[in-house]
């Protein structure tokens, strides 16, 4: 049995459903598949120490994203702006898109 592919994509506007970030809404900046993690931008917030170099030119403490896990983010649709499940259909020409499973709106732009 091998990994399932993500159904949440980068650019996602998704809502965390679970966890200390509960409630908060962001755009999805990476997704990696292979763990099954997310950074969601302005979520889970984490602060870094950091050391002048080549990178980072001025040192001290950064803040950034950590990932989440992809079963703790809902995709949230552009029509109904609420947070869905997803579905698949098929077009004419053989193509497969996600479509919200409330309102049955294309979630592929």
């Amino acid at each position: 049995m091998g990994k399932k592919r993500p159904k949440i994509k980068k650019n996602d506007k998704v809502i965390v459903i679970a966890g200390k970030e509960k409630g908060k809404i962001g755009a999805v900046l990476k997704v990696d598949a292979e763990k099954g993690r997310v950074l969601v931008e302005k979520v889970n917030m984490v602060k870094r120490h950091a050391r002048p170099g080549p990178q980072t030119a001025q040192g001290g403490i950064i803040e950034k994203e950590a990932p989440l896990h992809i079963s703790n983010v809902m995709l949230v649709c552009n029509k109904c702006t609420e947070p869905t499940r997803i579905g698949h259909r098929r077009l004419e020409d053989g193509t497969k898109i996600r479509v919200c499973k409330k309102c049955g709106e294309s979630l592929d732009d």
